[in-house]
Order: C-alpha cells, then sequence, then structure tokens
C-alpha cells in the first residue's frame, strides 16, 4: 500500500514528527518493507544476482543494535495476495516495472530489483537470531496496527499508509531510524537510537484541527496503491481547493488542498455527503458504497497476533477461501514462515507472479529452468483428483496457447503463471502434474505429514530426476547438490564446466566462513582456511573491472537461483524431508562473476585453494557428488583443462543414473574436464 505522494510531502514538514530515543520498548516491524530497506539502502549490488552474504552481515548488524538499546522487535509479514483481488491490476503493474528495471540494469543503467532469494535469507537470518516473527494470510498492514496499539509501541516501517492509521504510540520511518549510529551516554550505562516519530496529532492539527477520523477518506480521495476512483475527477473539476503552492509545491497542491477541504467537516459522514452533492444521481449509491469500503481498510484488524507471540496458536481470523483448501498444519506453517506466500497464491488464486531477474531478456525466463519442480507443486497443491503422468518431461513444459477455455477449464489442472516474455509480463496456463512416482503416493494434502520421510525423500529425487551420492558432504548441502544436478541437466544456456567450478567455489567460501566464524570455535580452525578464505572473498574486488554484465552468464546462474527456491519450495510442502539449505552465505553474485571470471583467464581450482585442506576436500566432493550425475562428454570440448589436475585423484563414484550412466574414476576421464570456449558478453 502507499498513498499517492504523501511520504514526500510530510518528509518536507518536520513539525509533524517528535524526535524521540529509542531504548527499553517493543518495537512491530514491517518485515516486507525492512527487507527491502536494508539490501537497497546499504548499496548492495544488484545487477550480479545478489550479495546474501553481505545482506546477511547487514541484518546482523541492524538486529544487534537494537539488542543493544534493549528494543524487541517483533516482526510481520505479508501473506499471500488477498482474495478478493482488489490489488491485482497494481501487482501485474508492478511485475512489469521490475522487468523492466531489471532490462535497464542488466544494460548498465540504473534501478532497484531485489535479487530473488533475498526474502528467504532474511527469514533465515531471523530464525538464526531467535527474532520472533509471524507471516500474515494476507497483507500485514491492519494486523500490524492492531498489535502495536496492544503493546503501545511505536511500528517501524517506511509506508505513507500508516500516517493514516491511528497509532498509540505512533509511526517511525525507517528513513529517520538511525539504527547505524547508536548513541552512547558518557557514563556507558545506557543506549538509545534517535529516531523522528510521524504524530497524527501534529499532522491534524496542522490542518485546522482536521478530525483524524477524516484521513481514511483522504486516503480513499487521494488515491493509494489500489484504489482508482476515475468518477471522483467529476468532483474533483466542480471542488475549488485551498493550497499555499509556495510552501508546498506544485506536485503537493492537491495533498495539501484536499487536507483543508476536509478539516471544514466534522466527520467522515458530512464529507461524504458533500462529495455525492458534485456527481451524477446514477453514481450516488455505487460511489456512497465505494468510498465506505476502502475507507474501512484503514481500520485496524481484530486479529490477535500478541496472542500468537506468547502461544504460537492460530487465531480465528483465516480468510474463508484459505480455511476451505488448507488443512490446518498448513495454516500453521504458513503463520510461521515455513511455507511461502507463493504456495498460498497457488492453492487459494491458483495464480502465482514469477520474481523478475536480472537476466538475459532475449531468452526464455530463468524460471523456465525450474518450471518442471512448480509443475509437481502444483500437483501436490490444487487437486486430490488424478492428474497427467508425472513423468512428463520439460517437453511439456509450456502449453501452446496463453488460456483454457471453459470446458477444458473443467478437466485440467493448472495454475497461471505471470513471468517475463522478453521484456514483457505474460500470462501462462501451467498444468500441473502427478502426485504418483512409482511406488511413492502423495494421497492427499492433509495427510501429507503423516508419510515416512523415507518416501517423502524418494518423491523429492523423483521430481528432481536426480541420484547422486552425498553421503561425504554436510547434510545441510544434500538438497543443494541435488538441486544444482537438476539445474545442470534443464539450463539453457548450457552449464559449462566453469559455470559449475563458480558455483561450487562460491559454496566452499560461505562453508569456509562458518567454518572460521562458528562461535565457540576458538583457533581449532584448521590452519589455511582463513588464509584461502581471505583469497576466495577478495577477488570481489575485481567485480568493478569487468566491465558489462555478461548477460549469458548472469542467466546461467538466475536459472540455479530459480531452481534452488523452487526446490526449497517443494521440500518446505513436503514438510523437509531434506534439511532446508543455509543460503545466508550459500550464493554471492559479485563473488561468483568474479570466480568466472577467473576461471575463464586461466586460473585454477587448485590454485585459489591452495592452503587448506579441508576447503581442498569439500570442493572435490562437491565436484565428484556433481559430475557422477552428468555424461563423461558432457563438459567435453576437446581442450585441456587447469582443472585437471585436481581431479587426477583415484576416487571413484558409483552412481546411478536416469539417463543409465555409471559414475567412473573422475581421474580417468580427461574430456570431462576440458576447458570451455569464451561467452557471449552483452
Amino acid at each position: 500500500m502507499g498513498i499517492h505522494g504523501l511520504m514526500s510531502y510530510i518528509g518536507e514538514n518536520h513539525n509533524f514528527f517528535n524526535n524521540i530515543k529509542l531504548q527499553n520498548t517493543k518495537i512491530v516491524i514491517d518485515g516486507n518493507n525492512l527487507f527491502h530497506r536494508l539490501y537497497f539502502d546499504s548499496g548492495l549490488d544488484l545487477k550480479h544476482g545478489g550479495e546474501y552474504d553481505s545482506f546477511t552481515d547487514t541484518i546482523y548488524k541492524f538486529f544487534e543494535a537494537l539488542s543493544i538499546c534493549n528494543i524487541s522487535p517483533y516482526v510481520v509479514f505479508d501473506g499471500g495476495c488477498d482474495c478478493s483481488d482488489k490489488k491485482f491490476e497494481t501487482i501485474k503493474q508492478r511485475a512489469k516495472e521490475k522487468i523492466l528495471k531489471a532490462h535497464t540494469i542488466s544494460r548498465g543503467g540504473r534501478g532497484t530489483v531485489l535479487p530473488l532469494l533475498a526474502p528467504e535469507v532474511f527469514k533465515q537470518v531471523l530464525m538464526q537470531l531467535q527474532v520472533p516473527f509471524v507471516q500474515c494470510h494476507s497483507e500485514a498492514d491492519r494486523d500490524i496496527v492492531a498489535l502495536a496499539n496492544q503493546w503501545n509501541c511505536p511500528v517501524l516501517t517506511l509506508d505513507s499508509d500508516f500516517c493514516i492509521f491511528d497509532l498509540k504510540a505512533g509511526y517511525c520511518p525507517l528513513n529517520y531510524f538511525k539504527w547505524k549510529n547508536i548513541t552512547v551516554l558518557k557514563d556507558h550505562s545506557d543506549f538509545y537510537i534517535s529516531a523522528q516519530c510521524f504524530s497524527i496529532e501534529n499532522f491534524c492539527n496542522h490542518f485546522n484541527h482536521l478530525n483524524k477520523a477524516l484521513l481514511p477518506l483522504f486516503a480513499v480521495l487521494n488515491g493509494n496503491d489500489y484504489i482508482n476512483l476515475p468518477f471522483m475527477e467529476n468532483f474533483f473539476t466542480r471542488v475549488h481547493f485551498h493550497a499555499r503552492t509556495s510552501s508546498a509545491g506544485r506536485k503537493n497542491t492537491r495533498i495539501q488542498g484536499l487536507l483543508n477541504w476536509l478539516a471544514e467537516f466534522s466527520e467522515p459522514k458530512e464529507a461524504i455527503e458533500n462529495i455525492l452533492k458534485h456527481l451524477k444521481q446514477s453514481e450516488l449509491e455505487k460511489v456512497r458504497a465505494v468510498l465506505y469500503y476502502h475507507m474501512d481498510e484503514y481500520i485496524q484488524s481484530d486479529v490477535d497476533l500478541a496472542m500468537y507471540f506468547q502461544n504460537k496458536e492460530i487465531g480465528p481470523h483465516v480468510p474463508t477461501v484459505l480455511a476451505n483448501k488448507a488443512p490446518e498444519w498448513i495454516l500453521v506453517a504458513l503463520l510461521k514462515g515455513e511455507l511461502a506466500p507463493f504456495l498460498s497464491d497457488c492453492l487459494t488464486l491458483r495464480r502465482t507472479f514469477l520474481h523478475a531477474q536480472v537476466e538475459n531478456n532475449r531468452r526464455s525466463s530463468s524460471h523456465r529452468c525450474s518450471l518442471y519442480i512448480r509443475q509437481v507443486i502444483y500437483g501436490l497443491l490444487i487437486s486430490e483428483e488424478t492428474f497427467p503422468d508425472a513423468t512428463l518431461g520439460l517437453s511439456a513444459k509450456l502449453p501452446g496457447k496463453a488460456s483454457l477455455s471453459t470446458e477444458e477449464f473443467g478437466k485440467v489442472h493448472y495454475v497461471q503463471e505471470y513471468d517475463r516474455h522478453e521484456q514483457t509480463l505474460r500470462k501462462i496456463n501451467i498444468q500441473a502434474v502427478g502426485k504418483s512416482f512409482n511406488s511413492v503416493k502423495i494421497h492427499s494434502l492433509q495427510r501429507l505429514p503423516e508419510i515416512s520421510i523415507l518416501d517423502r525423500t524418494h518423491f523429492l529425487l523423483k521430481t528432481l530426476k536426480v541420484k547422486a551420492d552425498v553421503h561425504a558432504l554436510p547434510a545441510n548441502l544434500h538438497l543443494t547438490v541435488y538441486i544444482t544436478c537438476y539445474w545442470i541437466a534443464q539450463a539453457e544456456p548450457k552449464v559449462t564446466l566453469q559455470h559449475l567450478q563458480a558455483l561450487l567455489l562460491c559454496i566452499v567460501t560461505g562453508e569456509l566462513h562458518k567454518l572460521i566464524y562458528k562461535p565457540g570455535n576458538g583457533n581449532s580452525t584448521e590452519n589455511g582456511s582463513e588464509m584461502v578464505y581471505e583469497r576466495l572473498s577478495q577477488l570481489r574486488q575485481k567485480v568493478q573491472q569487468m566491465g558489462n554484465l555478461n548477460v549469458d552468464v548472469a542467466h546461467v546462474f538466475c536459472q540455479w537461483q530459480s531452481c534452488l527456491l523452487m526446490g526449497i519450495y517443494l521440500n518446505q510442502l513436503l514438510c523437509c524431508p531434506l534439511p532446508t539449505p543455509d543460503i545466508t552465505r550459500l550464493y554471492s553474485g559479485t563473488l561468483i562473476h568474479c570466480f568466472y571470471q577467473e576461471l575463464k583467464s586461466m586460473a585454477s581450482t587448485e590454485n585459489l585453494l591452495e592452503g587448506s585442506l579441508a576447503a581442498d576436500e569439500m570442493y572435490s566432493q562437491l565436484l565428484h557428488a556433481v559430475t557422477a550425475t552428468v555424461p563423461a562428454d558432457f563438459f567435453s570440448t576437446g581442450k585441456k583443462s587447469k582443472s585437471r589436475g585436481k581431479l587426477k585423484k583415484k576416487q571413484t563414484i558409483v552412481t546411478s543414473t536416469d539417463n543409465g550412466h555409471q559414475g567412473l574414476p573422475l581421474g580417468n576421464d580427461a574430456n570431462r574436464f576440458a576447458a570451455l570456449p569464451n561467452e557471449n558478453c552483452a
């Protein structure tokens, strides 16, 4: 949500704010707003697919600052789209804008598009820090207001709608929340964060003691993210608003004039009846109903989130559509943030929006690579009936037409996907696939948690079409390896050895960080691990030397992120038969592109990892686990590779694959690890 032009208007008048010192208090945080602002305001890279390790550090610092000042955060996230579809057109428009922004970024221009995995990274850090959070069943604004008023504490966000809500302890805009500069008293006995808190009383007093009950009507008349009342233009052309243009500026004349006009009335009903005098007789009842309906959006909800934070209980206020389609374990998992809003949208609306990434817009969307995983997710969610054969290959990815007839709608189970096509947004009907793989059958969404972990694991691996030997690897990397194998089999353009090596080096870097900085680790870290970690991390500095983004390389890694995200969603829906990957340091876009460039420049993985036996062994285990699942000549180009020496170890991994290939002694497979040709840069 957000009221057109209001945030910039109130920012020009500091009399609307009170200066406060935040300490020793609870604070309710708009989670979606915070992770956007923390990423964008920290100057993190946007064009290489996300700097999730640096983002993780920023999140840690933010909540550390709150802890120092004894501020107890409670984070509230938006859930799925509202079943009323009131914001559907706005969501579509924003999706189109993100596609264009991503394209601009890929060409070296400016723009802000949140990297794909950032929301999941944020939630994982909250869990690591044990910061309490909840995910609402739809937009969270009204629930946030109810919780803040129940606890009489401020709200932290950057959303002008919170200037309209009647908040007892006020609204602290994030751009006035100085968390990076904690104030310390001279004797170091106390700490606080300086902030400015929007005061609804100061605001209303500025407009001749405007009744704050009229503010929701102001929001509706002025317009917000989903309210557009074209029939009101007749009213605006007939009513003369008084505004001091010299102080407000032309862009704010309408806001100031509308507020001055509303101040003439004692309560909303009087103002609405005055508005109706300027409209046609045939419009009166419709307009009256519309105005009251949208004004209700600014009344706090009766959802008791305090009860949830205290007892982890589901409140009675679950949207009817969701309650009718989701078993209780799904509702609980959604509230806990253990299932993504993506899944609730599939369940209730049979519709999803796939997040734009900075990729090659001349190619098919990077999300096409993960389509089969989504088809299986849809099959689990949307029906208990028989589906087409789940062994359908990716040749059945995209139906040949964009919509189904009414007759087909009744016979085929599908989900509408909104995804990038070139530089536009396109809707495609994606058919769900069945819930049975050989002997493994998912009979019911209701009973899914009752199925054995072995069967759920088998179902997951059959979906990914992979049999990789991961026993030598940490459990938290198992799903990552399986998904990497799936990605190699499905990616277009084809994954090269250098792509794979760069990805694995990035994973190793993240694992080294966890090894080195693990609490209580002391001096037990293997000699050389810190040296290798620093060597790998410092390559990030070369990103400025790489020039224009290689969009084909970016596209390949965007596909991996899409596969990873959808693989995580499927694993979550199956009640996590495999450990969820720790993605906080799993991937760094700038680092992985620098690794790729180094490998193209004939650097070898041996040189990059030299000095750390732990790093060397982990890289070798990852590489062997993945390459044993592909044909022997998959990476062959007939040229020699600088990395061949690494692979001359006589280690055999015997693994059956869907194509019948058996793993071979990797040191004897010279063609598999040959050097690779250059890729086009855009």
